[in-house]
């Protein structure tokens, strides 16, 4: 079957379409022709060699961690009822034409939604719903999102505005800043003024209640800051190379609850219940997946390419 492989550490480049055996589902499983892949950040950057404590993966392999498609075929003791669903589901190596997984991680796809849209949702849905309701975020709440131009960023805009929150999203352009006010957002601030973060309290309305860091490094060590006594500040995200340094004595002073990478590591009935929240309120209309590119198998070195030139709008998703 086809594959997109990465041969070495390295560049998009090394990134490379290959034939790769068949898969077959054993007991307990399904094998699901893949009609999207999804795409993350941190996908790029354990193919450049970073975070090897963290992914120990060699080279070669094929990458990726969620598709949406249709069951193809089942394994042994594998209810029939399951051939020929459109599901999502975490995988190994999702980058391929056809991708193994257990039914206990499998989401029905509703029959209202497309498969392209429920493919940007399987990791980036999950992460912003979980989120969502760790930090309890509510109608008094003031929230500054990082990253807000992104996949998920995209989807906590939508999300903390649909709870009543006044949302502030940091992004770059003036297509990003204008795309998060389109979401939902009650003001958005340029990250790359260097006065951005008088200009994001001043949009708060005051400090922050909940900030989202979905970027890390000097952006979310700067927002830090910007967090009110008795607040909530979530380092999830590290596509700036590194979480943000935050000290923790000083968050135990000023009362501020920390989550980090951690928090959001969610065990299996929590990603199905979070998996099933997010296609349902896109299926209902009610949250809109942002998608920037779609590239075929066959240039999932050129995705990589966009994801890491920060210039695509949402996600980058790979169509097989």
């Amino acid at each position: 079957m086809r594959a997109a492989q990465v041969k070495e550490f390295g560049g998009p480049e090394a990134l490379a379409p290959v034939e790769v055996p068949d898969l077959q589902p054993g007991p307990g499983e399904v094998l699901i022709d893949v009609a999207y892949a999804d795409t993350i950040f941190v996908e790029t950057q354990i193919r450049a060699g970073w975070g090897r404590d963290f992914f120990p993966v060699t080279p070669p392999y094929v990458p990726g961690g969620g598709v949406s498609g249709v069951v193809g075929a089942l394994g042994p003791d594998v209810p029939a009822e399951w051939l020929g669903r459109r599901v999502t589901a975490f995988v190994t190596g999702s980058y391929a034409e056809r991708a193994v997984a257990a039914t206990s991680a499998l989401t029905v796809v509703p029959d209202d939604l497309d498969l392209l849209p429920a493919a940007a949702l399987v990791h980036d849905g999950v992460t912003a719903t979980g989120l969502l309701e760790l930090t309890a975020i509510g109608p008094t709440d003031r929230v500054l999102v990082l990253g807000a131009s992104g996949g998920m960023g995209t989807l906590l805009i939508q999300l903390a505005h649909a709870r009543g929150a006044r949302v502030v999203g940091v992004a770059r352009s003036a297509e990003k800043l204008a795309l998060i006010r389109e979401l939902g957002a009650d003001a958005a601030v340029d990250s790359t003024s260097p006065d951005w973060p008088d200009a994001a309290r001043a949009a708060l309305g005051g400090a922050a209640d909940v900030v989202l860091d979905g970027v890390g490094g000097q952006l979310g060590a700067a927002a830090f800051p910007l967090t009110s006594d008795g607040g909530r500040f979530s380092a999830h995200g590290a596509p700036s190379g590194g979480f943000s340094a935050v000290d923790p004595e000083e968050a135990t002073r000023r009362g501020i609850t920390l989550y980090g990478i951690a928090d959001v590591q969610f065990d299996p009935a929590d990603l199905r219940r979070y998996t099933s929240e997010a296609l349902a309120e896109a299926a209902a209309g009610r949250l809109r997946p942002v998608i920037g590119e779609v590239f075929p198998l066959e240039r999932a070195g050129e995705a990589h390419a966009a994801i890491e030139g920060r210039g695509a709008v949402g996600k980058v998703v790979l169509e097989v």
